[in-house]
This record gives structure tokens, C-alpha cells and sequence, in this order.
């Protein structure tokens, strides 16, 4: 077993299929939303999908390397601990959502698209709670990789 994320998800030869399996994750996460804000997210995920066919790739590649680096601390806690199931013990970080948001943020705000900044202001307040909503999914994804 590895022993970093950085080993596990971008490694070159597993980083197409850590791609590829977290757009999966993202794609089932806007399918499983519900409600009124579920239609709202699943309406615009489709837009996006559509106007901008591979963008949702795109974005995960653009972005793994510093989504890895957010979460490195939050594996080696996970590591140190002795716990088996990363896909259990990532939800149970409060800190983890905050740590993948923060590159989320950072990256809206370096942007020179207004647009995009006004569009990730509006959705970042409900960010929190759907990214949270994904954590086991994400640790189960990392602990497949993992093995």
C-alpha cells in the first residue's frame, strides 16, 4: 500500500482512471441530489455538461494536484490512526470539506472571469453541505485506489 496520496492518485500511470472514476463520483453526487436546490444543481450540471461537452474532466484534472495536497494532512492522520477505511474516517474530518474548498476557492478567486466569480459566489454557500454529502463516496474512491 502506498503510503501518500500523492503516491496513490498521481501516480501517471493510475491518473487517468482516478480521473475518470472522480468524474464518475461527481456525476452519481448530482444525480442522487434531490428537492428543489437537487433539480437547480442537476439542471445546471446538465447546462454545463452540454455547452462545454468534457469540461467536468477537464476541471478534475486541472485541479487533482492541488485537491491531493489539501487532503495529504487529513491521509497521514488517517494513516498515523490505524484506521482501515478511508472511506469511514474522511467524513468524520471536519476539516476535510474546508480542505477541499479551499483550493475551490482559491481558484474562483485568481479567476479573471467575472462570471465564473459570480456564479462560484452563488453556489459556494450550499458547497460546504454537498461536498460533505461526498466525503465517504470520496474516501471509498481513494481507498479503492489505495489497494
Amino acid at each position: 500500500m502506498a503510503d501518500t496520496l500523492k503516491e496513490i492518485l498521481l501516480d501517471s500511470s493510475r491518473r487517468p482512471t482516478v480521473v475518470a472514476d472522480l468524474q464518475t463520483l461527481i456525476d452519481e453526487e448530482v444525480a442522487a441530489k434531490s428537492g428543489v436546490s437537487g433539480t437547480v444543481i442537476k439542471t445546471g450540471y446538465a447546462a454545463v455538461k452540454k455547452i462545454k461537452p468534457g469540461i467536468i474532466g477537464a476541471a478534475v484534472e486541472s485541479l487533482l494536484d492541488e485537491f491531493v495536497a489539501a487532503l495529504e494532512p487529513i491521509y497521514a492522520d488517517f494513516r498515523a490512526s490505524g484506521a482501515s477505511d478511508f472511506g469511514s474516517y474522511l467524513p468524520t474530518r471536519p476539516d476535510a470539506a474546508d480542505a477541499l474548498l479551499s483550493v475551490t476557492d482559491a481558484r474562483a478567486e485568481r479567476s479573471d472571469r467575472e462570471s465564473i466569480k459570480k456564479v462560484y459566489g452563488k453556489l459556494r454557500p450550499k458547497g460546504k453541505d454537498n461536498v460533505e454529502e461526498a466525503l465517504p463516496r470520496l474516501g471509498k474512491l481513494i481507498d479503492k485506489h489505495a489497494a
